[in-house]
């Protein structure tokens, strides 16, 4: 498996040859490559740079591989073991760093790995930047330090309740109604980061009636991590047997968030933004009093995301955004509109009173607070947001493949509709749409689509997937 190099970090599988894989030499060559960059960006003060890592398998021997190549250029190191990617993010501003590293490949399946790079606002790196570390990266002339001069190394594991202390402070979170609900509650941790801090996090809101599955953080994963229906089988069956309230499912570095109602059936992840908007919305009042001019009514999500963020937004009277896939193409556009919540389809939430970065835990409060609020059931509550169904798909991609000049054939088919194509192609029709793009973490094109149907959107999808695989053949 190439390396994959994007906005999403330096990922691959472990183990290998170099070149081709996630070995230890591109390990310490692009954590010298960062370290470069972040010392040449703080040319006269000493470097400072948190690292963290999910439960895979494989994370302590690259955390090892990082922390000792940045140690070596003079850097110091706080880390936060295994930790959340939104805990790091947040670290890295609390504690005055300059830059993080988070080891995690998200989403990606047991075997793999990676690199998220953040900058000293604890956010990830524009493409530009990023560019000049791969730049970098293939010089490989990089400057070590005397004994003398090494990096100080401070592991620091509590983290963790600083981000949830801030979190319970937020505005929009009211703990004594989610108290109050005392809700019963199927965690799946997956075996990972989200074993540890979601139960943390309810047990910080005053709940006890949590219920844990694979929740041991050994980096075993129980079943595909992608927060998807199809691989969340053994929760939605545990809610419906223990007759929770509902269930909280996390992917492996606790980014990405999904509900299962009191059904035992899954809440469609892309409706987990959708929600919690809906409920940001309606109380932007607050928002408005306690950061005055700091934030407007608008939201902004990817172009794969359901279009029932803009219709709730705009139903209350908001301003709805678009960008390109990838959490800073998202925090890019939610800056410029200064907007209240934003994030990605994939259950990532942005809530930017907190720190602009995706982030399951604050997810949590706020989705606990507004259902606690609404007096309603986990189905009640989606019941009442806008109806679409989405339909997703891939293709394998072969190397070498011209995947720009087939989406230009694609386009030329549909002139009479609206055309997007600041990230792949988004054809969009008066109730439905189809995404297609390269995806930034996996060798593979992504097909979505949605409309007011299931039927509808998989025609939609299985059409471009036909006129696709025709052009590849």
């Amino acid at each position: 498996m190439s390396i994959i190099k994007s906005i999403s970090g330096i990922r691959g599988t472990i183990g290998g040859n170099p070149g081709d894989n996630l070995t230890p030499v591109e390990i310490t060559k692009f954590s010298a490559a960062f370290g470069s960059f972040i010392i040449n960006q703080n040319p006269k003060i000493k470097s400072k740079i948190v690292v963290g890592r999910d439960s895979r398998l494989s994370g302590e021997m690259v955390k090892n591989l990082v922390v000792g190549t940045l140690l070596s250029q003079g850097i110091d190191i706080v880390d936060l073991g295994m930790s959340a990617t939104p805990t790091v993010e947040m670290a890295v501003v609390s504690q005055e760093a300059h830059g993080g590293i988070i080891i995690t490949a998200s989403h990606n399946p047991q075997g793999w790995n990676a690199l998220k790079l953040l900058g000293g606002n604890g956010e990830f790196l524009s493409a530009t930047e990023g560019a000049q570390i791969l730049s970098l990266a293939e010089e490989n002339n990089f400057n070590y330090v005397t004994e003398d001069k090494l990096g100080f190394y401070v592991f620091n594991p509590y983290l963790e309740w600083d981000h949830i202390h801030k979190i319970i402070a937020l505005p929009l979170i009211d703990v004594e109604a989610i108290r109050a609900r005392d809700f019963k509650i199927v965690i799946d941790g997956i075996n990972s980061i989200g074993g540890k801090n979601v139960p943390h996090l309810l047990e910080a809101f005053g709940l006890k009636k949590e219920i844990f599955i694979n929740c041991l953080p050994d980096g075993k994963f129980a079943h595909k991590p992608e927060p998807l229906q199809e691989n969340l089988t053994e929760i939605m069956a545990v809610v419906k047997k223990e007759k929770a309230d509902l269930g909280i499912v996390v992917d492996p570095d606790v980014d990405r968030l999904a509900f299962i109602d009191e059904n035992g059936e899954m809440m469609n992840e892309e409706y987990t933004l959708v929600a919690i908007a809906d409920y940001v919305l309606e109380n932007f009042s607050v928002i408005e009093k306690i950061f005055p001019g700091q934030y407007a009514k608008a939201t902004v999500s990817n172009l794969s995301s359901s279009r029932a963020l803009k219709d709730i937004t705009e139903k209350h009277g908001g301003v709805y955004g678009a960008a390109a896939v990838g959490e800073v193409n998202v925090v890019a556009k939610m800056k410029e509109l200064k907007a209240a919540i934003g994030g990605e389809g994939n259950g990532g939430v942005i809530f930017p009173p907190l720190h602009y970065g995706r982030d399951a835990l604050v997810g949590i409060g706020l989705f606990l607070t507004a259902l606690a609020k609404s007096g309603k059931t986990v189905s009640e509550f989606r019941n009442s947001l806008p109806n679409y169904f989405m339909v997703k798909d891939k293709i394998e991609l072969a190397p070498g493949t011209q995947l720009n000049k087939i989406l230009e054939k694609i386009k030329l088919e549909y002139t009479n509709e609206k055309i997007t194509d600041i990230d792949g192609l988004k054809i969009d029709w008066t109730d439905s749409w189809v995404h297609l793009r390269a995806s930034n973490t996996e060798p593979i094109m992504r097909i979505y689509a949605e409309a007011k149907s299931k039927p509808e959107a998989k025609a939609k999808v299985d059409e471009l997937k036909a006129k696709i695989l025709a052009y590849i053949k």
